[in-house]
């Protein structure tokens, strides 16, 4: 670097006329530092960029649980009565499909059913989403497409013909998003950083239940004060802000591009990493038990709720979809207390296992069904305070689980299908939607107190699975 070119960066300059080369290297390496500092903000001490990922997760989940607290109730209750459905595009050769396949449905179980579909394959496409994303695209711009989708399929579903392009339009985005965003988060931290992978799935756990909180109770109150597509419709600007945060800081993402998986050696499949898939889909298996126990409460749940639980509380009528919000409110202020109980569990070298918290999230997720036995075989109308507690039981139950799964897959799925292993985690929920919707049918077959009493059972086998099996899969995944 020539002098004229020191005299045009006052910041390379030396301190004062006359200065030393001492001085000048101090100036050097004090700016080297100033750099360094804004490349290392933080956000809340852990990477910038899951500020980012965060709150785009959080509108995102806004959007999607307010959609969805209303689905079933509006499909049951509106849009497939007499009046409504004949003006829904396609539908009449949708249902006789449906009815080939599972036979012929009641409103409710159709309604059920289509819920089921709809939330599972919302879990499904993100396999296909990994994949595009590790072999094709990249994984940023596998987001902001599955963005741009999910935007337009919010949007329509504020219009009753556009229903079931809509449901396609969600399904498709969230394919490319879901997964893709996930791995991004485990992508912020070193492969040996497992507590501070751990942490950041927790605070990104923390922003998808900020959104399946306020998602519900604004959606949820929209719809019943100016009727369902004013709630729809609000879904679908939410899902417009989460695109334009995940686009502010889209370059604070670290981006592994296709080639790459294809090019470096590390990459490549060996035996042993066939053998960590191979757990890692066992450990994905045993979950499904408990998420068809905790998502059972967005369909049947809040069809139980409308018509057996006395809804006055202080004088209030609680509007059915705020039920939605408990469970998400309750797991995001467990957050910073189940870190806080695991590090004083870690000093004493007794913080549970992976598949130990999973057993215990499985656990809870039977008792929180099991209170609703309880509410069901002692009342004829059930009072406010057992959905209440049902609902912030499977709060506690999702911490258990869900984040401790995904931030497990991110450390231990090889790289090269990394993302693909991420969706892969998402199947699991595409499983248990389906069973649950078509679990549905029978609440009006075998009624409301053995229907919690089969989700309970579920639950407790889930729990007792994972926790048989844990020794042996903590050994296969244990990191090298």
């Amino acid at each position: 670097m020539d002098g004229s070119a020191l005299a045009s960066r006052p910041d390379l300059a030396p301190a004062k006329k006359g200065a030393g080369q001492g001085a000048f290297m101090t100036t050097l390496e004090e700016t080297a530092a100033s750099r360094r500092g804004l490349r290392a903000r933080t956000f809340f001490g852990e990477p910038l960029g899951l500020a980012y990922l965060a709150f785009t997760e959080a509108w995102e989940r806004f959007s999607y649980y307010g959609m969805t607290a209303l689905l079933v109730l509006y499909m049951s209750q509106a849009l497939f009565l007499p009046g409504h459905v004949e003006h829904v595009a396609g539908f009449a050769a949708f249902r006789s499909a449906l009815e080939a396949v599972f036979g012929k449905m009641s409103t409710l179980a159709l309604a059920s059913q289509v819920y089921g579909l709809y939330t599972g394959f919302v879990y499904f496409t993100p396999v296909f989403g990994g994949l595009i994303a590790d072999r094709f695209i990249g994984r940023r711009c596998a987001v902001v497409l599955g963005a741009v989708l999910m935007s337009g399929g919010q949007i329509a579903m504020a219009f009753d013909s556009s229903f079931l392009v809509a449901l396609a339009l969600l399904v498709i985005g969230c394919g490319l998003l879901k997964g893709n965003i996930s791995v991004q988060v485990g992508a912020l931290y070193a492969p040996d950083d497992s507590a501070g992978r751990t942490r950041g799935f927790s605070i990104f756990s923390m922003g998808i239940n900020v959104g399946a909180t306020a998602g519900p109770l604004v959606c949820g109150l929209l719809a019943q004060l100016y009727g369902w597509h004013a709630g729809f419709g609000l879904a679908g600007v939410l899902m417009l802000i989460g695109l334009a945060t995940y686009i502010a800081g889209y370059r604070t993402l670290t981006e592994t591009t296709p080639s790459a998986n294809r090019a470096h050696p590390e990459a490549k499949m060996d035996a042993r990493s066939w053998r960590i898939v191979a757990a890692l889909l066992l450990v994905m298996a045993l979950t499904i038990f408990e998420s068809v126990a905790f998502y059972q409460n967005s369909n049947i749940g809040l069809v139980w709720i409308s018509f057996h639980v006395d809804l006055g509380f202080f004088g209030l009528q609680i509007p059915v979809a705020w039920f939605n919000s408990i469970n998400s409110f309750v797991s995001i202020v467990s957050v910073p207390v189940l870190i806080a109980l695991w590090k004083w569990q870690a000093r004493r070298g007794g913080e549970p296992g992976d598949m130990t918290k999973i057993a215990a999230g499985a656990a809870i997720a039977s008792l929180a069904n099991l209170l609703l036995v309880i509410g069901c075989a002692a009342f004829v109308r059930v009072p406010v305070l057992f959905p209440i507690f049902y609902n912030a039981l499977l709060g506690v139950a999702f911490l258990y689980y869900w984040p401790i799964l995904l931030a497990l897959v991110s450390r231990a799925a090889p790289p090269a299908i990394k993302a693909t292993m991420m969706g892969v985690a998402f199947l699991t929920l595409f499983i248990s939607n389906i069973t649950l919707g078509r679990l549905g049918a029978l609440y009006e077959v075998i009624g409301p107190t053995w229907f919690w009493a089969l989700h309970a059972a579920i639950a407790a086998t889930g729990a007792v699975l994972a926790l048989v099996l844990a020794k042996p899969l903590t050994r296969m995944l244990a990191p090298r």
